[in-house]
């Protein structure tokens, strides 16, 4: 077999020219390698532990997007109402605005792990108990009992957050690409999960939903909480006030209520939309769009640095979203047409992540030291709320006026959010400043 050239077979060769020595070196180069180009993201999860708690976390969450549908499909199916599936899910939604807070601030005293397992054990329970109180036909009141149970499930989206302002604390903007991240992650498991809810309880049982999103979720907060190296410490006795009392909380959490109120009037009018098209089987499709539009502007907005501070990006990201939501309304109203539609609502989504980011990084601002996970939750539960108020009011709207006359409620809860955020923009820069 032929011999590769050695080393010693490239020995510089040395001569002399008139009062010159010239030395000849003719070993093979050696090119470097290319140096990788990483993005914002690659480097956040290059971070010990943080893929794992992500996958973890990820797994949890999904469900929040399977829950209530499933709800309505079980119960409609087996009641035949859906009135009652739509009152049951609503003592839920309102069960869990109150208790949201009171479980987020165990997290915050006792930490991640000892109170998000036990917490979702019990949520899980009152899954199952729902679950059975359908199949078995138990009373009506059984059910807004089983479901209330669920409202114990801590606010997984909340903890990741919390996770990431912990390890990424001295690096602004590395906290900037993870929260855009982890805003993306939502529109993700909001967009897939009713869509998995709808195709297991269809092509399977009608309990099915239910059943697969207690599974994922008690999995998805086991494998978070194993993750202790990434939790952040628990603070058991901190002298600091409420966030609810904190400088400049209680009308920032004003604006989440109105950017709520957003989401809510949005699905309940494309549904009534769609339906009044012939095709209401295919709003989840439609609202799909928004989603994604949402999901792409999120890591789009995360991989830049942001520029300048939070409560001057805050009105403009509002502003833009009211201008963007003006497109379905006009889509609606000019040519009744599903696909004009969907496209306007995934030019609309581009503004929400930014929006609810910005708003979120404000949030974490505000918040006093030790009660991050508490502060997180409150500013869910007014998007909670709003979402509530929000589909009553679309739902008003599209029953009294028309289902295109109802895109005028989102666009009328942005321009109030965006009215909130430029009256309290000074002050909290002036609370920046301090």
């Amino acid at each position: 077999m032929p011999q590769q050239p050695s080393e010693h077979a490239f020995l510089p060769l040395l001569t002399a020219t008139g009062d010159s020595l010239v030395i000849a070196d003719f070993r093979p180069r050696r090119q470097k390698a290319p140096r990788r180009r990483t993005t914002p993201y690659h480097r956040l999860f290059t971070i010990p532990g943080t893929r794992a708690f992500t996958v973890g976390n990820l797994l949890a969450r999904l469900p929040m997007g399977m829950f209530s549908v499933s709800a309505v499909i079980m119960i409609a199916g087996s009641r035949g109402s859906y009135a009652l599936a739509g009152a049951v899910t609503a003592t839920g939604l309102a069960a869990t605005a109150l208790v949201a807070p009171w479980t987020a601030r165990l997290v915050d005293r006792h930490g991640q792990a000892r109170i998000a397992v036990p917490a979702t054990a019990f949520a899980l329970l009152g899954s199952i108990a729902l679950l059975l109180c359908v199949r078995f036909g138990a009373p009506d009141w059984t059910l807004f009992a089983a479901y209330a149970a669920t409202a114990t499930t801590p606010n997984t989206g909340g903890m990741s957050r919390a996770r990431w302002a912990h390890l990424l604390r001295d690096d602004p903007a590395a906290a900037h690409t993870a929260n855009s991240f982890e805003q993306a992650a939502d529109e993700l498991c909001f967009m897939l999960g009713p869509v998995c809810a709808a195709f297991l309880c269809g092509t399977f049982f009608p309990e099915a939903g239910t059943l697969v999103a207690g599974v994922l979720m008690m999995t998805g907060v086991l494998i978070f909480a194993a993750q202790r190296s990434t939790e952040p410490p628990p603070q058991p006795r901190t002298p600091s006030e409420s966030p609810l009392l904190a400088p400049g909380m209680p009308p920032l959490l004003l604006c989440f209520l109105a950017t709520g109120a957003v989401f809510g009037s949005m699905d309940v009018v494309t549904i009534a939309f769609a339906d009044a098209q012939g095709h209401r089987s295919a709003a989840g499709a439609v609202l799909a769009f928004q989603a994604a539009g949402s999901c792409v502007a999120g890591l789009l907005y995360g991989a830049r640095k942001p520029t300048g501070p939070a409560e001057r990006r805050h009105p403009l990201c509002l502003a833009a979203m009211t201008a963007l939501l003006t497109l379905p309304l006009l889509a609606a109203s000019l040519t009744g047409s599903l696909p004009a539609l969907a496209g306007a609502l995934l030019l609309a989504g581009a503004a929400t992540a930014p929006t609810m980011v910005t708003g979120m990084a404000l949030v974490q601002q505000r918040t006093p030291e030790g009660r991050l996970n508490e502060g997180m939750t409150l500013a869910v539960t007014g998007l909670l709320g709003g979402i509530a108020c929000g589909s009553a009011t679309g739902g008003w709207v599209v029953e009294h006026v028309s289902a295109t006359a109802g895109y005028g409620v989102p666009v009328a809860a942005a321009g109030g959010a965006l009215a909130i955020s430029l009256a309290i923009s000074p002050a909290l820069s002036r609370l920046r400043a301090r």
